[in-house]
């Protein structure tokens, strides 16, 4: 039977050649257009200048892992030397803002969230904290949920930076320190699961407080953590304050004077490194920060290695702030504000009692009212001043819903800062400025 079968395809010797398909030949491609004036062996543009130099004008992202995201920087350079820089932000726009206008207000707390996504708790609380200023019922707040909500957001700090050193390490070589960063920024995580049950976007804050109890098994995580964490943190310092490569890429690079970074409106550690000993946390204290011992780290130099040495302080004193918590801490009392017509009732209660399921309907369905009125709250967050402004015209929706974010206002002294450095500069000046893309588009 085999004998009968007859090949689908036969071949002919072709000497040295070898086998040759008898199969009809495929139809020729059709030609390539040619686009006028285009020269098809660079992507880049090229035109000549005065004296025969060459100028280019060279895309670096937004598809590149230097940008931190999708950021587009479009680069005039004369050989590797930066003339110009232009930032092109937009490719992760959501109208996050305008959502915020059209949801309740409770319902808006998981997309602060998802702008800078690194520190979802510190975005929570500043949203959450100007929503209470609307109601005015800040001093309302439980003395026990305005501690635990200082323990989260100096976490949150410590997570952020540890996400900022190391990829700023990775961006510019060295891999191994982006290992250990992550390495220990997962036992933040692990808290926020054991108490929210999520990791990276939380929803860990709420108005009036909190309505999860804290389980015990969190402060044996929090006190193991902080038992762990200094020595990581020196670590650190062993694998880069001295590094000589490490130092030849950001001693010098960078320089923001103390003039150009008041003027363009920077915060946080790019404006501590200016020698600008500014810190909300301070200026205007919030919370219970007034009865806390910290320092605010500030440089002198202004430049990248200035800005990393702040990073790893800022680390060292977010640690403190949170034994003074736990020191301080009311160990019994209430997590949640008793404002029956703001705060969902208890979990339990909604399940066994009729009065309570019928409130946490009405606020589901219906949400709140906020007084007319406008407010704006600012806290510091890991990348300076993370504020919210809020319009109220007395509806469940917010009339007008606006996001300071710190990450957008830094980015913008790059272009300064760029102009005669090197293409590899610039990899680490967007890095030493730490920006999250979902914050820069909202």
């Amino acid at each position: 039977m085999a004998d009968t079968l007859t090949p689908k395809t036969t071949f002919t010797n072709q000497g040295p050649q070898g086998a040759q398909s008898t199969l009809p030949p495929l139809p020729p491609l059709p030609e390539t257009p040619v686009m006028p004036d285009f020269d098809e062996t660079s992507i880049e543009s090229v035109r000549e200048l005065e004296g025969g130099g060459k100028e280019m004008v060279l895309n670096l992202g937004p598809q590149h892992p230097s940008t931190h995201g999708v950021l587009r920087v479009v680069l005039q350079l004369d050989g590797e030397v930066i003339k110009d820089c232009d930032l092109v932000i937009g490719y992760l726009h959501r109208g996050t803002e305008k959502l915020g206008e059209n949801a309740r207000y409770v319902q808006f707390t998981p997309w602060t969230d998802r702008t800078d996504y690194v520190s979802s708790p510190a975005n929570n609380l500043g949203y959450i904290m100007a929503v209470e200023k609307l109601l005015g019922i800040t001093d309302r707040i439980p003395e026990r949920a305005q501690y635990f909500r200082v323990i989260l957001a100096e976490l949150t700090r410590i997570a952020s930076h540890l996400v900022g050193i190391g990829t700023h390490a990775l961006d510019i070589g060295a891999l191994s320190m982006s290992l250990y960063t992550f390495r220990d920024r997962e036992m933040i995580l692990d808290l926020y699961e054991n108490y929210a049950g999520a990791r990276l976007t939380t929803n860990i804050m709420e108005i009036g407080g909190f309505q999860r109890p804290i389980p015990d098994t969190f402060w044996e995580q929090l006190r193991d953590f902080l038992s762990i964490m200094p020595q990581r943190i020196n670590e650190y310092g062993k694998l880069l304050d001295a590094n000589p490569i490490w130092l030849a890429r950001t001693k010098g690079v960078g320089y923001i004077s103390r003039e150009d970074a008041l003027s363009f409106g920077l915060t946080g550690p790019l404006l501590r490194a200016a020698g600008v000993a500014y810190d909300i946390r301070k200026a205007m204290p919030y919370l219970i920060y007034d009865r806390l011992n910290f320092e605010i780290p500030v440089g002198s130099q202004s430049d990248t290695y200035d800005r990393y040495l702040i990073r790893m302080e800022e680390m060292r004193q977010s640690l403190s702030i949170i034994e003074q918590c736990m020191e301080q801490m009311p160990s019994d009392g209430p997590l949640m504000a008793n404002e029956p017509k703001y705060v969902f009732p208890p979990h339990d209660a909604v399940m066994f009692e009729a009065e309570a399921m019928q409130r946490h309907f009405k606020l589901v369905i219906e949400g709140f009212s906020p007084p007319p009125g406008e407010v704006y709250v600012g806290i510091e967050g890991s990348k300076g001043e993370l504020g919210y402004y809020i319009v109220s015209d007395g509806t469940p929706h917010a009339y007008r819903l606006r996001i300071r974010p710190p990450s957008m206002i830094n980015l913008q002294i790059v272009n300064k800062i760029s102009i005669g450095a090197m293409i590899a500069d610039l990899v680490a000046i967007i890095g030493t400025t730490d920006i999250v893309l979902g914050e820069v588009d909202r």
